[in-house]
């Protein structure tokens, strides 16, 4: 068996807790997580493996809303669980709380980390995001010119387009659209 890092966790039992870190593997590069197994890597078995595959995977869909695979393995005599977490195209949450999984640890994301997590699981970035209220009086026209005569000499916008931007303006302007 491999080393605990960044996408393998041993674990010797099962706790519900350890939703949390199924949650951070989601919402990283995936990952597995072995119940039965100390940190030597050594299988020391569970009594109740039959159980836990049932109780596992519908706490993995009730409380985590994604189908992740559940095998039961032996050594020996002794059974333990792997749980195969692959990585989710959508931001996933635990009770309300979002996890990572950074390195070997599992990090609780809020504030600005949560925002960006949110907005990169999403395919955004912060301009994309509407600002209530905002018109277009709100923007620098001086800045767009700019903007602009710079994408043209770059060959990056063509000239039509800077042209249909003076149009818009104006048309704008006169049905008082910029309010």
């Amino acid at each position: 068996m491999l080393s605990e890092s960044q996408n393998i966790e041993y674990k010797e039992s099962w706790r519900d807790e350890y939703l949390k870190w199924i949650c951070g593997f989601a919402n990283a590069q995936g990952g597995r997580i072995f119940i039965g197994v100390n940190d030597e890597k050594q299988v020391i078995g569970l009594p109740d493996a039959k159980k836990l595959m049932e109780d596992i995977p519908n706490k993995i869909v009730n409380y985590l809303g994604i189908v992740e695979d559940v095998n039961l393995l032996t050594e020996g005599e002794k059974e333990y669980i792997e749980i195969v977490v692959t990585p989710s195209s959508m931001p996933v949450a635990y009770r309300g709380v979002y996890h990572y999984r950074s390195g070997s640890t599992k990090q609780e994301l809020k504030g600005l980390a949560l925002q960006n997590f949110i907005l990169k699981k999403m395919g955004w970035s912060w301009d994309d995001m509407p600002v209530a209220g905002a018109t277009l009086n709100d923007i620098d026209r001086q800045a767009i010119d700019y903007f602009l005569r710079k994408g043209i000499e770059v060959g990056r916008i063509s000239g039509d387009a800077y042209s249909l931007y003076f149009i818009y303006r104006s048309c704008a302007a006169k049905l008082e659209l910029d309010n």
